[in-house]
């Protein structure tokens, strides 16, 4: 073999990073089996290549009868445990051929086995050819392997090519030179389109070998996608002082992502935005419009939840820690906006929380509240068991163990029997706040109980229905109750939380 294709295998080694020593290996291999192929070819023989010169020389390997039973035999116990190949025509295990010796069982018993020079005089030819084969066949795989390697550890990274070819299958998309991704039906948002020539952003999902190449397999409905197109506009992400903690995303209608700041003066929300919408725009520009929700993490689920129905105001959150459920009570107006079309702004709100979501107007939470029975043997549920005097019962919720929220009125309501906001209607602010004081000298507080419970008639349904007032004084009575009702309910907003 020629000094010049010696040196070509060295050169390789340094430009492609191809061993040189695989590759002679390699190419003795192929020497071996271009042998075999040549007229009057000995039946076991081996090739002894050097790696430094190139030079070569084919040996025919001559096997006492014994040793050559013996690993026949061997082989052929190894080739009946393997399961036999079913042949794709007939759909029948293909008949077993006879077994070879490798020359790996050959090697062990060199010793037993002589040789004999069988070089063949024009192999200088053959050999030529071949080596060219196995350098080319080398270099390809060499390649294809880098680019696997390449790849492989880029799963969930962001990456840009150009469409190549769509149809309704599958779109191809090109990375660099040689070098496609295959962008599934499956990964499409289904209102976009992939014309040739045009740039695509996308996450890579998956990273497989194949006798072409590595197939790369990305997504543009992956949630990664958000995540990885933030991190390049918002520098806050990329240097990890701003983290997305959660995403829930239909491709193509809607997503909200959850961000924490865990560094103080950086608002999350607000470096997300940018400077009057630009972070977020560029962002939904590459979506293709899809909208965004940026929502505040909060370690408290009620909180939490609340603003993940955003851009819906709620009113009040209760959880329910061991079934992982919340009820959400929004004001009637917000109803339909808290749910969403066909109920998609309450299912990613679902999805970035982990909790089950049960939205309720306030008019119906009302009215399942007037159900229940306080009077006698009541059942409190972790709301507030104060009544209020429109007749509706108080939405905050109760406070430790007692039954009662942590307004002062309500909490002076446990001294009394009756659990009726009115009975305290009779007494001063200094009265009630002594009723609501646990440290409170005993015989003062029955006093202001007497006083109390004197003045007040526990509110009895009448059997006859009262005779109905003219039109327009019925009109302005259910006017002036709805204006005093509304007008309690915000004031025990406002006083909640100042509490």
């Amino acid at each position: 073999m020629s000094k010049e294709i010696v040196e070509a295998i060295k050169g390789l080694e340094q430009e492609k990073g191809i061993s040189a020593d695989k590759l002679m290996d390699a190419l003795a291999d192929a020497l071996l089996s271009a042998y075999k192929k040549t007229p009057g070819a000995a039946k076991y023989a081996r090739v002894d290549l050097d790696h430094e010169t190139g030079d070569f020389r084919v040996f025919e390997l001559i096997l006492p009868a014994e040793l050559e039973e013996k690993l026949l035999a061997e082989a052929a116990e190894a080739q009946e445990a393997e399961e036999r190949e079913i042949d794709p025509e007939t759909g029948e295990p293909k008949e077993p051929e006879e077994p070879e010796l490798d020359p790996e069982m050959i090697a062990p018993y060199e010793e037993q086995i002589e040789t004999r020079d069988v070089t063949p005089e024009d192999f200088g030819r053959i050999a030529a050819q071949t080596a060219k084969q196995v350098i080319l066949q080398r270099i390809r795989e060499a390649e294809r392997m880098m680019m696997f390697e390449e790849y492989e550890d880029r799963v969930g990274e962001l990456i840009t090519g150009i469409i190549q070819q769509s149809d309704k299958r599958y779109t191809l998309v090109q990375l660099r030179e040689r070098v496609e991704a295959l962008l599934p039906k499956s990964e499409q948002v289904y209102n976009e389109r992939y014309d040739h020539g045009m740039r695509v952003k996308a996450v890579i999902t998956d990273v497989s070998d194949s006798t072409k190449g590595p197939a790369i397999v990305v997504s543009r409905r992956s949630p990664e996608l958000i995540k990885s197109l933030f991190e390049m506009e918002v520098p806050e992400i990329a240097d990890k002082l701003v983290e997305i903690v959660g995403v829930a995303r239909e491709p193509g209608y809607r997503s909200k992502i959850a961000v924490v700041s865990h560094t103080d003066g950086v608002d999350p929300v607000g470096a997300c935005v940018g400077p009057r919408g630009s972070r977020v725009r560029m962002v939904v520009s590459e979506l293709r419009g899809e909208k965004i929700d940026i929502i505040p993490y909060n370690e408290e689920p009620a909180r939490f939840v609340a603003k993940a129905l955003s851009p819906a105001r709620v009113r009040e959150v209760i959880v329910d820690d061991e079934e992982r459920q919340a009820t959400v009570i929004v004001p009637d107006d917000q109803l339909s906006l808290a749910i969403g079309r066909d109920g998609q702004n309450a299912r990613l709100a679902a999805r970035l929380t982990g909790w089950r979501v049960d939205i309720k107007s306030e008019t119906e939470f009302a009215s399942e509240e007037e159900v229940e029975e306080y009077a006698g043997e009541e059942q409190s549920d972790g709301h507030c068991m104060a009544v209020l005097s429109n007749g509706r019962r108080c939405p905050n919720a109760a406070i430790g163990e007692s039954r009662y929220c942590g307004l002062p009125t309500h909490q002076a309501l446990a001294r009394f029997e009756t659990n009726q906001i009115a009975v305290l209607s009779p007494l001063e602010e200094a009265e009630v706040a002594i009723l609501a004081d646990p440290a409170a000298d005993g015989g003062q507080v029955s006093e202001i109980v007497a006083k109390a419970e004197d003045a007040f008639e526990e509110p009895v349904e009448e059997e006859l229905e009262p005779e109905e007032p003219p039109a327009s004084e019925a009109a302005e009575e259910d006017a002036s109750q709805d204006g005093a009702g509304e007008a309690e309910d915000e004031t025990v907003a406002e006083e909640a939380e100042q509490a």
